[in-house]
């Protein structure tokens, strides 16, 4: 079984951006000490909810500070990028790296991302499939030639190329669209599940994408896709719940804000104020215990983690870091991960 650290790179009011990306390096660093085989940072724009504007930057940054963990993305918006430029970026993540890279794609979700940087949202599908589809070309093939909807290409030799060949593994993050998921089985590669999407459809999902994947010829196994939930270790089920609970607030009221603009965003407002005014609550943090997150003893997460690993789930990603979790107990919720429940799996 593989288990990754995955984080949006959450930055919380009255904390200085410098002090969130050394902590995540912090944490990434130490999961490489502790075992992890893989840390995940998310691409969000314009919002609290996550520091990642310039994620292969940031994972370049942590590919020097590490050896051996592997760096994902998950995800990028290539809907937002230039493809060669995303190709280009990305190539070199893989060449300082040492070849590292897992590359998780997706077409996001804030309507305010896709306003500021001046993009239709009704082309993101569109706009996401030629991308990747560009990107494979570009990563294999010199002097690569290609014209598209969006985007007209003429022999271009992409520099540097990636180190790993024929180029790094894909992933696709598919929870809310048909088309995404018709496209991630007719190209063979696996899904990624994220932390929005409730177990039970999650599951269901993945069930989906196999037997489609068996019946496009690919035979992408269940194992084979990476599967964040929130995550949080304590010593009883008290601690874990009170240890969460505000930092489970905050990403939850945090990812409902944001999806009410349609422009601009919420960094610079507060959210006592929003709070004070909303019409609806969002989902509760029983929920969120129950369908999206590993949290509580050692021995209850033993338990929940060997019921997925029944259901075929044998690639965790691992959410410690969320809302503004204090950061001396999300060290020591990893450390006593490692050290009481990852061995029951190795």
């Amino acid at each position: 079984m593989k288990f990754g650290l995955f984080t949006h790179i959450p930055w919380p009011e009255g904390i200085e951006p410098k002090k969130v990306l050394d902590q995540t390096t912090e944490e990434v660093v130490y999961a490489e000490e502790l075992g992890f085989d893989s840390a995940w940072v998310a691409e969000h724009h314009f919002s609290r909810y996550g520091l990642g504007s310039s994620s292969l930057v940031f994972s370049a940054s942590i590919a020097a500070k590490t050896k051996r963990i592997r760096l994902g993305t998950a995800i990028l918006v290539p809907p937002l990028h230039h493809p060669i430029k995303l190709a280009e970026d990305a190539a070199t993540l893989d060449v300082v790296s040492g070849g590292r890279l897992d590359a998780g794609f997706g077409r996001g979700s804030a309507e305010y991302e896709y306003a500021g940087y001046g993009i239709d949202q009704a082309e993101s599908q569109g706009r996401f499939q030629e991308t990747i589809n560009l990107l494979k070309g570009l990563w294999t093939t010199p002097r690569f030639s290609y014209k598209g909807d969006y985007f007209n290409l003429n022999e271009v030799n992409l520099v540097p190329p990636p180190v790993q060949k024929p180029h790094p593994p894909i992933y696709i993050a598919a929870t809310r669209t048909q088309a995404t998921l018709d496209f991630a089985v007719t190209t063979g590669h696996p899904l990624i599940i994220g932390v929005v999407l409730d177990t039970s459809d999650a599951l269901d999902l993945c069930c989906r994408f196999v037997d489609k994947s068996k019946e496009a010829g690919h035979n992408v196994p269940i194992s084979s896709i990476p599967f964040f939930r929130y995550f949080y270790v304590a010593e009883t089920e008290e601690e874990a719940k009170k240890d969460t609970e505000a930092a489970l607030r905050w990403t939850l009221d945090r990812v409902q804000w944001r999806r009410t603009f349609q422009q601009g965003s919420e960094v610079y407002e507060k959210m006592d104020d929003w709070r004070r005014v909303r019409t609806e609550l969002p989902t509760s943090n029983e929920h969120l215990y129950d369908q999206r997150a590993v949290i509580g003893t050692p021995d209850q997460c033993v338990a929940q983690i060997k019921d997925l690993q029944g259901r075929g789930i044998e690639y965790f990603g691992c959410n410690f870091s969320f809302g503004g979790m204090e950061q001396g107990k999300l060290l020591r919720s990893m450390k006593l991960f490692a050290e009481e429940v990852m061995p029951h799996f190795r």
